[in-house]
């Protein structure tokens, strides 16, 4: 079913919006993918925060140009699925992985902010900790010098404690 030119326009208004807030943009070939898998597919996006959609390659290159993802019009060729995502590893993570799964799935291309990267650099990206998982390590690594002072000060009195109680020991003991 073929759009008409108002709602092309509401289509390249939507996914601008969407670009606009973005980290990254990943563009994947569905070609033979089954309508099950690409609802998989989409239900692990949306829980992920990734805007997934298929789209004309003339109304993305439109929602793209003049943005810092412009770069990624060269690979806009044959039938594409874009994730796009504010969080770069999320969105790599969620389609290489639903690629390794399914061979029908093939990860072209991608873009961050002025720069077009590869297959194999989203593999990479991937491959990194969520940004949840780094905030988490950070707060532990802030928290482990406090943590282990507090041990320190709290062994004194454990110390005593436990000092006076062996001394204790020792008199009933006599």
């Amino acid at each position: 079913m073929s759009l008409n030119l108002d709602e092309k326009k509401a289509v390249v208004a939507e996914v601008s919006e969407q670009v606009a807030k973005a980290q990254a943009i990943i563009i994947a070939e569905y070609r033979g993918l089954g309508v099950g898998h690409m609802t998989q597919l989409r239900a692990k996006a949306r829980q992920s925060g990734i805007y997934f959609r298929v789209l004309k390659n003339s109304l993305a290159r439109r929602a793209v140009s003049d943005t810092p993802f412009s770069g990624l019009s060269e690979h806009m060729v044959g039938p594409l699925a874009y994730g796009i995502g504010s969080d770069p590893v999320a969105a790599a993570k969620v389609l290489h992985e639903f690629s390794k799964g399914n061979d029908k799935l093939v990860i072209k291309a991608g873009a961050m902010a002025n720069h077009v990267i590869s297959s194999s650099e989203i593999a990479s990206l991937a491959s990194l900790p969520s940004r949840e998982e780094l905030l988490a390590k950070l707060l532990g690594t802030m928290q482990a010098p406090a943590a282990n002072f507090v041990r320190t000060l709290n062994e004194v009195p454990a110390r005593f404690v436990r000092g006076l109680a062996a001394v204790r020991d020792q008199k009933e003991t006599a």
